[in-house]
């Protein structure tokens, strides 16, 4: 009887690891991620509706993007239905949809547009995150400007919450059941672990080329003003942040990689040590340096996730709706 126990366990736990990765991600990660960023949406949602006060919108709205960092990189299921990934955070903006959009909407003075219901069906370019930035950081205060802002808040919980339920709902137990009879999101186990090693593929990549390349631009022609979240100074934090997150990700899905983890901290240390809250720095040679030898440390990771990670989940990068951003 002990044999057969020892046995039945010994190959319970050789099993184990082919789900255990993914159930781990979505378990410590994903579902505690989504709904916390929620809260802090909820939240506020509350603040605004309570207040004009510039002070504690500010706060209220730092501790909601910095939830956001905490889950943006996992851009599948629920987030991605209805566009929602958008509405929660367009950027980049390449086009500055964002600013004439909110300018128009302050300008008009429309009062059925502080309705939540009728903020939604404004374009995404000046909702979710980015239209709160501009409308608590750079417009003028006011009655209008407030009720608006408001609107905007009680749009963007309601977005968070329902990404949330929906992971809560259906959409983590598919991932966790991933080749199961029965489950047709993911029809085997490898389809599931490759979404989410594609997540960390795309998500290093995205902050390489968008959160640091962006603003770097050329040496001959630096364009700071591309920093992602510039006018509420998280150009740098947004970097710290979601390197952090994706490091979190990284170590959920393969707990084995020595490389992976050093190069994340190589990283995420330069990150912290910049002293640089929106990337000016692009603009000045010697600080330049310092964010060009970050972005090479992003990739590194990248690189080393690929060799380390990847092998060891037996998958390789897999199609991410970001691609071609």
């Amino acid at each position: 009887m002990l044999r057969e126990f020892a046995t039945t366990l010994c190959l319970t736990l050789l099993a184990a690891p082919v789900r255990a990765d993914v159930t781990r991600a979505v378990e410590t990660l994903a579902l505690p991620g989504y709904e916390a960023f929620a809260g802090a949406a909820d939240e506020l949602a509350r603040t605004t509706s309570e207040t004009c006060d510039r002070s504690r919108l500010a706060r209220a709205y730092q501790q909601a993007f910095d939830r956001w960092m905490a889950v943006s990189h996992l851009r599948l299921g629920p987030v991605e239905d209805e566009g929602r990934y958008l509405a929660i955070a367009f950027w980049p903006d390449v086009k500055g949809n964002g600013q004439r959009t909110v300018a128009a909407l302050v300008a008009a003075a429309d009062p059925a547009m502080t309705q939540p219901d009728r903020f939604a069906t404004i374009s995404v370019a000046a909702r979710g995150l980015f239209g709160l930035e501009r409308l608590i950081y750079a417009e003028q205060d006011g009655a209008y400007v407030c009720a608006l802002t408001a609107a905007a808040a009680a749009d963007l919980a309601q977005t968070a919450r329902a990404v949330a339920q929906d992971w809560q709902k259906g959409f983590a137990a598919a991932l966790k059941t991933a080749g199961e009879s029965g489950n047709s999101l993911f029809l085997t186990a490898d389809e599931a672990k490759q979404a989410m090693f594609t997540q960390l593929m795309t998500g290093l990549e995205f902050t390489a080329d968008q959160r640091l390349g962006r603003p770097l631009g050329t040496f001959d022609k630096p364009r700071p003003e591309r920093a992602e979240a510039r006018l509420s100074e998280r150009s740098q934090r947004n970097v710290v942040l979601s390197l952090q997150a994706l490091k979190d990700l990284a170590l959920a899905l393969a707990r084995n990689t020595p490389k992976t983890s050093a190069a994340f901290d190589r990283a995420i240390s330069q990150a912290a040590a910049l002293d640089d809250p929106v990337l000016a720095g692009v603009a000045d040679p010697q600080k330049r340096l310092k964010i060009e030898i970050l972005q090479q440390s992003v990739r590194a990771a990248r690189e080393a996730a690929l060799a380390e990670i990847g092998p060891d989940l037996g998958v390789g990068i897999g199609f991410n709706s970001a691609d071609g951003d």
